[in-house]
C-alpha cells in the first residue's frame, strides 16, 4: 500500500514556507526515528528563520541526545507554551500512526492547524493536513525530502539527525522496510561528511550497565507460545524502580526475543504505570503483526507494531497471546 499525496504534500510545504511558530510533536516513548526527523525538521526550520520548538513528553533518550546539542532551548514541555498554542499554530505530528501517541500533549495538539507526517500504512489519517508515505523506510526519508523541498541544505547536523532516524528504525539497514532509496539516502549523508563513527558509539556502543541489567531480569520472564513460534517477556515498574533503569533503555528488548531461531513474533510487554501496558510486537518473516495491534487500537507496520492495553499486566498477556494466536491460525 502506498499512501502518497502530493497535493498533502505540497501544501505542508507550502504551510511551512508561510508560517512562523511551528510546534513539532514526536510520539510519546520516542525512538530514533522520532527524534531525529523532528531535530532535523526543527534545524531546518531555524535554517529559514522560523521559530520551531519541539514539545516532548518523556524528554530526549539519553542515547539520542547528541541530536539536540545546539538547540536545547528550542526543546520544551508542553506546559510551558501551551497558552501561546492557537487555532493558527502550526502542530506537526511526527512518526505517529494514531493520535494516541501524543500522549498527555494530545489536547495541545489539536488546538493548532495539525499535521501529520509519518510512514506507517496503518496511520488513521487524524490531521488536518496528512502526508504519509508508508514506502519509506522511515519517517526521517519524508523529512529529508520535505527539508529539500522547503530549499534548506543540508548541513551535517541535519544529516546526521536523519541518518539516526533511518538506521534506527531500519534496524541498522537490517529490516525489510530497507530499500535501494533508502541505501542512496545513506550514502548521500555519508557523502556530506557525517561521522558514521560517533553516531554508531551513541546509537549502539555506549549502553549503561543499567541496561545491561534490565535485559538481564527481562530475558529470565521469557515465554515461548504456539509451540515455539511466538515469545514475550515483561518489563515490570518493579524492575525498573530497582535497577534505576529508563524508559528508553527498553529500547532492544523485543529484537532480543526475535533473534531466537524458531520464533516468528516477539512482544515484549512494558508495564510503565499501573494498568497500562505498552506492548510491541514485532515478527520475522511472515506474520503480519500490525494486525494484532489493530485489534487492541494500535497501528504500526507488517513487522513492526505496537499498542496500548489499559489493564493489568496479566491481562493482557492474555490478550495479546490469544490475538497473536487466532492469526497464526
Amino acid at each position: 500500500m502506498m499512501m502518497r499525496n502530493e497535493a498533502a504534500y505540497k501544501n505542508i510545504i507550502k504551510i511551512l514556507k508561510d508560517s512562523e511558530d511551528i510546534y513539532i510533536f514526536p510520539h510519546i516513548l520516542p525512538d530514533g526515528d522520532a527524534i531525529g526527523s523532528s531535530t532535523a525538521l526543527c534545524r531546518a526550520l531555524i535554517k529559514l528563520g522560523k521559530n520551531p520548538t519541539i514539545l516532548v513528553e518523556d524528554g530526549i533518550p539519553k542515547y539520542l541526545e547528541f541530536l539536540v546539542s545546539g538547540i536545547e532551548e528550542n526543546i520544551k514541555e508542553v506546559q510551558d507554551v501551551l497558552e501561546k498554542i492557537k487555532d493558527t499554530t502550526i502542530c506537526i505530528a511526527i512518526d505517529s500512526s494514531d493520535e494516541d501517541r501524543m500522549g498527555s500533549r494530545l489536547s495541545a495538539y489539536k488546538k493548532g492547524c495539525t499535521i501529520n507526517i509519518d510512514h506507517h500504512y496503518t496511520n488513521n489519517l487524524f490531521a488536518e493536513h496528512n502526508y504519509v508515505d508508508d514506502g519509506a523506510g522511515a519517517t526521517g526519508e519524508i523529512i529529508l525530502s520535505m527539508i529539500k523541498s522547503l530549499d534548506v541544505a543540508i548541513d551535517k547536523e541535519i544529516g546526521e539527525a536523519i541518518y539516526t532516524a533511518i538506521s534506527t528504525d531500519t534496524g541498522s539497514f537490517k529490516y525489510t522496510n530497507t530499500t535501494s532509496k533508502t541505501h542512496i539516502i545513506a550514502a548521500e549523508l555519508l557523502d556530506l561528511g557525517i561521522d558514521l563513527n560517533a553516531i554508531s558509539i551513541e546509537l549502539y556502543q555506549n549502553t549503561r550497565l543499567e541496561k545491561i541489567t534490565l535485559q538481564k531480569r527481562v530475558l529470565e520472564t521469557l515465554t515461548t507460545f504456539h509451540h515455539g513460534q511466538a515469545a514475550y517477556a515483561c518489563v515490570t515498574m518493579e524492575m525498573m524502580e530497582e535497577i534505576q533503569a529508563t524508559v528508553d533503555e527498553t529500547e532492544g528488548l523485543i529484537e532480543m526475543l526475535r533473534d531466537i531461531e524458531g520464533v516468528e513474533v516477539a512482544i515484549i510487554f512494558k508495564e510503565l504505570e499501573k494498568n497500562n501496558i505498552k506492548v510491541g510486537l514485532r515478527a520475522k518473516k511472515y506474520f503480519d503483526v500490525s494486525k494484532v495491534a489493530m485489534d487492541f487500537n494500535g497501528g504500526g507496520h507488517v513487522k513492526a507494531a505496537g499498542c496500548t492495553i489499559y489493564d493489568t499486566l496479566e491481562n493482557a498477556i492474555e490478550a495479546i497471546c490469544k490475538s497473536v494466536v487466532k492469526y497464526f491460525e
